[in-house]
């Protein structure tokens, strides 16, 4: 239910009577199905369904129960109350798995939760099909045993084979640094961009780019992952839990241990974006838990689907509710959004002329709504490359430099919010916070003043700016935020300046 598993009874009553077999406690379709694929993985394993009424009860009753991990615990309950498996053993492990006709295991969807729900009840191990071991294994303090066949999982329960816990390795459960496919360094002139860039990863804020087709924005965008800091073991569990959950995980890759960065096309719908469906599933929010979610072309999306992502802004996590069942996923994400000045996508090109009239270019950007863009720190401007800038030779800054000073920003920000349990960043400041975190000097007082008055910020600008400034700041390791921290937070509000066409 989420990402949090809930251990399922599975109780087997073989009894005199016309030969059937009957599930109840709420099976979906696929639990319904599983009584064929048992007794044919059953008798193709060398065992029989005794022919005799067999009843199976999923409790608890009143939870509905979706998926095919059912089927292993299914005919080992059969072969239990049929006298051929210990029933002792049986009940110090927790059992999931997907039977194939031929009596095969297969992998199975949210290992990961189902170890840690095994490790909360306190049992001995887990069974489970071996292509999902790895995964299960991060799980510290419990015994992971992975099967490939049903007689083997029989043979195991009954101490008839020894089967070895599955050790993880070192590189396994150890954080990695990410990857050097792709860098900052590649990055060619944009000096302007790539540091409101880094003062966004610092502080956590979200940020929009503006600028014309190919002006670098998505390959701003993808190397942000490469300047956050490296995610803590606690943070891979909740993400890999996840995915998990989705069925993403790659058995070569037991725990995901680099931020998720995911660009969802702009025709997405809001059950894709936020989560849902029949029965419901984690949406790219929440796949992007403590990574990117990146926007691009922002004011092609639909505007229900803009709307929805308010909540998890907002909240860092997605609710979703149903007639039977009320499902919470976290979607604690960095938004990363890019975007055209216009139709045309020209309008601050130097070297394109802009096709479009002023009430094209008011309507494209009106597309955006003032609440979504309220919960945007930052909003750049990202002109196009000059030549000059695309020959040059030397390489910038690589990521590994920006994502020291990141890290040196984040120590700062840590050791702020110690005190605060919801609070880990600046961008998640609240309005008390604020006051107490970004005072201002009377020079820094007076910048702010003017510029509210002469480039007609709005109110909800006015925190935002401070944040920002509260960064910047922790860059440049200042207690106090200085006039040149404010005068910099000013430049990062495109979007509230007027528009002037």
């Amino acid at each position: 239910m989420g990402i949090d598993a809930i251990p399922i009874d599975v109780e087997v009553d073989v009894a005199l009577g016309l030969p059937n077999v009957s599930i109840v406690g709420l099976p979906d379709g696929a639990v319904k199905e599983s009584k064929d694929r048992v007794r044919s993985a059953m008798k193709n394993s060398g065992y029989e369904v005794p022919p005799r009424r067999v009843t199976i009860n999923l409790s608890p009753a009143d939870v509905k129960k979706e998926g095919t991990l059912f089927d292993l615990p299914i005919a080992i309950g059969i072969l239990s109350a049929a006298g051929i498996v210990d029933e002792q053993r049986c009940e110090r492990f927790m059992i999931a798995g997907e039977l194939s006709l031929d009596g095969g295991i297969r992998r199975i969807k949210g290992a990961l939760p189902i170890a840690l729900a095994a490790r909360e009840e306190g049992l001995e191990g887990l069974i489970l099909p071996k292509a999902n071991a790895r995964e299960a294994s991060v799980v510290r303090g419990l015994a992971i045993y992975g099967v490939s066949f049903l007689h083997e999982a029989v043979a195991f329960l009954n101490g008839e084979k020894l089967l070895s816990p599955f050790e993880p390795g070192s590189e396994d459960i150890e954080t990695a640094e990410v990857g050097d496919t792709i860098d900052f360094s590649d990055v060619r002139g944009q000096e302007h961009a790539k540091r409101a860039i880094e003062v966004a990863t610092a502080g956590g804020h979200n940020v929009l780019m503006i600028g014309p087709p190919g002006s670098g924005k998505t390959m701003l965008a993808r190397r942000i992952p490469t300047i956050l800091p490296p995610m803590t073991f606690e943070e891979s569990i909740e993400t890999t839990k996840i995915h998990s959950v989705a069925g993403l995980t790659d058995e070569d890759v037991p725990l995901i241990r680099t931020r998720p960065f995911r660009s969802p096309h702009h025709t997405i719908s809001d059950a894709g974006l936020i989560g849902g469906g029949t029965i419901p599933k984690p949406g790219e929010v929440s796949l992007a838990h403590n990574g990117v979610l990146f926007l691009d072309e922002l004011p092609e999306f639909k505007k229900n689907v803009l709307e929805v992502l308010r909540q998890p802004l907002e909240d860092g996590k997605v609710t979703i509710s149903r007639a039977a069942i009320s499902l919470t996923y976290p979607a604690r994400f960095m938004l990363v959004a890019a975007m055209n000045p216009c139709p045309c996508g020209y309008f601050t090109s130097p070297f394109h002329a802009c096709t479009c009239t002023p009430l094209q270019i008011r309507r494209y950007r009106g597309k955006v709504s003032g609440p979504l863009l309220d919960r945007i720190d930052i909003q750049i401007e990202v002109p196009a490359v000059p030549y000059e800038a695309l020959k040059g030779r030397g390489d910038g800054e690589s990521s590994a430099e920006i994502r020291e000073r990141v890290n040196g920003a984040r120590t700062f920000q840590t050791r702020r919010f110690s005190r605060h349990r919801k609070i880990f960043t600046n961008a998640q400041m609240r309005t008390r916070d604020i006051k107490r975190y970004c005072e201002l000097d009377r020079e820094g007082e007076s910048l702010l003043e003017s510029a509210i008055a002469q480039l007609g910020f709005s109110a909800r600008a006015y925190h935002r700016i401070l944040k920002v400034a509260r960064t910047i700041a922790d860059l440049d390791a200042s207690e106090k935020i200085k006039p040149h921290h404010v005068a910099e937070a000013i430049q990062y509000r495109s979007m509230d300046r007027p528009l002037t066409v």
